[in-house]
């Protein structure tokens, strides 16, 4: 796949450029209002329906002041995170802004979204970065940095768990139940249900909790804020170290394995992930049941389309982006007829075309490609082992 990188005019005449300063007021106003958002969110989820006056409950100053206990320890690991990256660019004299943070609740939309109040943070390169080493420096630095500050958060918030009895101050409709309300309350007719999918960094920590009874339910784990934090940060810190494209991921696999392996491996990394996802995506018609022109035919057809959109930008015309889709969606629908239990995660089917249709699943080459030393490939394969203890195959359930 061909993709338009600049040629060696257009970078000089880039490189000559003189970045433009910074507007630090800009970057504190983001913060100030991402920090409001994500309280904001953080109030909504420990106190569903206090927004907006829901079940005889209203948003107080003091309901207000708890949000921060998730707002503090996930914007303190986005930060890390992005000055990590930050840090590494000015080590290495690349020009590069401060964190742009980006706000978003959903709560003044309609009560009880899922928000966490923000997009994330980014910063943006100002220029570009010669070297193969030095980007993967700066791609690695950002995940490894954030994924300490995950492993604190995440250990104070195991071992200074409150009592097992907390969740009755959230669901008082739990107390006739009592602690053992998880065999009944979730099999209720019409509960809704989020739950968060183990990882093997959040299982691991959970055995610091001095009394195992006071670790919560994956279902009621938005309740708890500090967690909640930590499991979300491990959440978009295993979407930054896919291995591809120009994730971080992307940037650390482009570092130890270079261009040509890059531009082999990015692809099935990508291809394999629009497989898991989708398994189960499918919906396989008995044709002597129901109609030709049934809902599953033409939910079929679409999701047919959304793989040929999605892998759009993975091979060169039209017809192999068609066959490769139809290959996908074969196999997902051979898994459909002959292995129904079999199932992905379908969540990650946006990212992946978020991925696969706008942002490019492959690296562009650069200027300095020399091999990495062995300190480098060390702190990139510690990168992939990170994502393998931050990733779930099913973050959250419904």
């Amino acid at each position: 796949m061909e993709e338009n990188y600049p040629n060696a005019a257009e970078i000089a005449a880039f490189m000559q450029q003189k970045p433009k300063p910074d507007r630090v007021w800009l970057h504190i106003l983001l913060f100030a209002i991402t920090l409001i958002t994500t309280t904001l969110s953080g109030a909504e989820w420990m106190f569903p329906g206090a927004i907006w006056g829901i079940e005889n409950s209203k948003l107080t100053t003091e309901t207000f002041l708890q949000g921060f206990y998730f707002s503090v320890p996930f914007l303190g690991i986005l930060t890390v995170h992005e000055f990590g990256h930050y840090f590494m660019a000015r080590k290495h004299k690349i020009a590069v802004s401060l964190p742009f943070y980006i706000p978003l609740w959903l709560g003044w939309l309609f009560p009880g979204s899922l928000s966490i109040g923000t997009l994330g943070a980014f910063i943006r390169i100002k220029e570009l970065v010669p070297s193969r080493a030095k980007l993967f420096d700066i791609g690695a630095a950002g995940p490894l940095a954030g994924f300490v500050a995950i492993i604190v958060v995440l250990a104070y918030g195991y071992t200074h768990l409150p009592a097992p009895e907390y969740i009755f101050t959230i669901h008082p409709e739990y107390i006739p139940f009592g602690l053992d309300y998880a065999n009944f309350v979730y099999k209720q007719a019409g509960m809704e249900l989020l739950g968060m999918g183990p990882t093997i960094t959040s299982t691991a920590l959970a055995g610091l909790a001095p009394d195992p009874a006071a670790i919560p339910n994956p279902y009621e784990l938005m309740h708890y804020p500090i967690l909640f934090a930590g499991h979300m940060g491990l959440f978009f810190t295993s979407l930054n170290l896919f291995p591809i494209g120009q994730l971080d991921g992307g940037h650390i696999l482009y570092g130890l394995v270079g261009k040509d392996w890059h531009r082999r491996l990015s692809p099935l990394f990508f291809i394999a992930l629009v497989f898991y996802s989708g398994i189960g995506a499918t919906q396989p018609i008995s044709l002597e049941y129901e109609a030709f022109g049934s809902d599953k035919l033409q939910w079929n057809v679409g999701y047919l389309i959304f793989l040929y959109f999605t892998f759009s930008r993975t091979v060169d015309g039209w017809l192999n982006i068609a066959m490769l889709a139809l290959s996908v969606f074969g196999a997902q629908y051979l898994l459909g007829i002959f292995a129904p239990d079999i199932v992905g995660y379908n969540g990650w089917l946006v990212f992946c075309f978020v991925l696969g249709r706008m942002l490019g699943i492959y690296h562009p080459p650069a200027l300095i490609d020399e091999p990495l030393d062995m300190r480098r490939k060390i702190v990139g394969y510690i990168s992939l082992l990170v994502f393998a203890l931050s990733f779930s195959p099913r973050p959250f359930s419904f």
